[in-house]
């Protein structure tokens, strides 16, 4: 009897030890899973890993790239680097080690800067440390789109980067002190080797500049445009005007930023044919030193396309479109709509046909929403113009001109969008001196008094005004020159009043007509 108690006895303590174990063990694999053994084990094993691998390549990389972070633009970064490693490609004997090499137009035109190849590698030394770069590109996924790798839109995503690398020892001189000695020296290698250029928007894949293929937003030519204000034929006092402002403009950095406005101006040009808009956008962009972005509005698909070719501008430039009138129906599409719905108010009122009405409204609608075959807006432009994204950046000037200053939408051309207006006249008396001063060398002439009369009862722009001063032979002088000038503005004048009698004479007819039927 008493060894069957031992013995339940000794069942139960072995069931509440086994319980207690249990309940134990539960517990501690749920502390162990709240601890994530698993992936505490696999940092000690990566730090081990770690510090296996700088025992064998004691080496730290730093990775430049061209675009990263979700940026639209290029990295100011890359650039700088890019503009110190030609240098540094430059000045390096042999080429630092460099076996392929690229050649690009210098300033000078005798002159070509040499830069790394993809894959090409080359050594620096600063304070004692060397260091190595090196080019390379990541190609783009062939996910078997149509077009393939090389036509397709995946080529876009081809990115370059730079590759520092440098002994682990020197991890505070390369950080701390090397890679801002870079961007320096960067930005004054690029300072002094600038050259301003010509940018048109284009669409499509294309080759970039640096010889990768891509898809750009922007091509350009060296700006190359002999026009200055000295040789500009304009009012003086106006021209002076001009200059003062572009002058306030280019200092006005703290300014724009005391105030809180973008560093951005905005000029309208405005007046007919041949009064020299374009020629003004030169003489601007070669009195700052800017670039020009030349923008074409029709092959611009989107608001989105818009923005990013302005995100893709650079600071010290001047963002031009010309004959905006023309680029896009931009002029009063608000007015066509009131005039729409007001012409269809009056149809419904009057018992006319409605389905006319609705059929020439929803046109307008149609046309409005294709735009010619493209989709910007003129919300869009608007945005572009002083919205969000135009504050992205800084020290860039936007010109529009036009030859109907009134077709458009004064929203576009209000004061904060376009805050100065210039009007392009016809030829005044002050600049035919000058253009007789520029293209004949003479100050005073016996036929200035005669061409000054004719200039005041004629308009002649000073683009015909230049052509009849221009020298077209070996045997034309001064005295021949103004002389065809005399006659031409005699010529425009006769014409002026043909057409002024020609017209009376058909208005009389009208009001004749109107009288016979009076009569009936």
């Amino acid at each position: 009897m008493e060894a069957a108690a031992a013995s339940l006895w000794s069942s139960v303590n072995s069931g509440i030890v086994l319980s207690i174990l249990a309940v134990v063990w539960t517990m501690l694999w749920q502390a162990l899973q709240g601890l994530q053994l698993q992936h505490l084990l696999g940092r000690h094993s990566r730090r081990a890993s770690r510090r296996l691998a700088a025992v064998l390549d004691p080496y730290l990389t730093v990775t430049v790239a061209e675009y990263g972070g979700g940026r639209m633009r290029r990295s100011d970064a890359y650039k700088e680097a890019q503009a110190y490693l030609q240098r540094a490609t430059r000045e390096a004997r042999g080429g630092g080690g460099v076996r392929h090499l690229r050649a690009d137009p210098a300033k000078d035109p005798d002159r070509v800067v040499l830069s790394m190849a993809d894959n090409e590698e080359v050594a620096d030394e600063f304070r004692g440390a060397t260091v190595w770069w090196l080019a390379y590109s990541a190609q783009p996924r062939d996910d078997g789109g149509a077009g393939g790798f090389f036509w397709g839109r995946a080529a876009s995503a081809e990115r370059r980067f730079y590759r520092l690398s440098f002994l682990e020892r020197d991890r505070d001189l390369v950080l701390g002190e090397y890679l801002p000695h870079v961007r320096r020296e960067g930005r004054a290698v690029m300072v002094k080797d600038r050259q301003r250029k010509l940018f048109t928007n284009i669409t499509g894949d294309s080759w970039d500049s640096d010889g990768f293929w891509s898809y750009s937003v922007w091509s350009h030519v060296v700006f190359e445009h002999p026009k200055t204000f000295a040789t500009l034929a304009m009012d003086p006092a106006k021209k002076k005007e001009v200059m003062d402002d572009l002058d306030a403009f280019r200092n006005g950095k703290d300014y724009y930023a005391r105030v809180g406005k973008a560093w951005k101006r905005g000029y309208l040009l405005y007046g007919p044919p041949g009064t020299g808009k374009s020629t003004m956008i030169a003489a601007m962009a070669n009195y700052l030193d800017y670039d020009v972005y030349d923008i074409e509005l029709t092959s611009v698909r989107t608001n989105t396309d818009l923005r990013k070719l302005f995100i893709e501008t650079t600071s010290k430039s001047i963002i031009v479109i010309e004959d905006i009138d023309c680029s896009l129906d931009l002029t009063g599409k608000r007015k066509k709509k009131k005039k729409a719905k007001d012409g269809q108010s009056k149809d419904d009122g009057g018992g006319g046909d409605k389905k006319d009405g609705a059929s020439s409204s929803n046109k307008d609608e149609e046309e409005e929403k294709d735009g010619g075959g493209s989709k910007v807006t003129l919300s869009g432009v608007l945005n572009f113009i002083d919205g969000l994204w135009s504050a992205c950046g800084g020290e860039r000037i936007i010109v529009f001109t036009t030859n109907h200053v009134e077709k458009l939408d004064p929203a576009l051309i209000r004061r904060g969008r376009m805050d100065k207006h210039i009007e392009m006249s016809y030829c005044c008396a002050e600049a035919f001196r000058f253009l007789a001063k520029v293209y004949l060398g003479v100050d005073s002439h016996p036929l200035f008094d005669a061409v000054v009369a004719l200039l005041r009862d004629v308009d002649m722009t000073p683009a015909d005004v230049a052509e009849n001063l221009t020298p077209k032979g070996p045997g034309e002088d001064a005295d021949s020159c103004l002389a065809t000038l005399v006659d031409a503005l005699h010529k425009a004048k006769e014409d002026a009043l043909a057409k002024k009698k020609k017209k009376a004479k058909g208005k009389d007819k009208e009001e004749d007509d109107d009288d016979d039927d009076d009569e009936e």
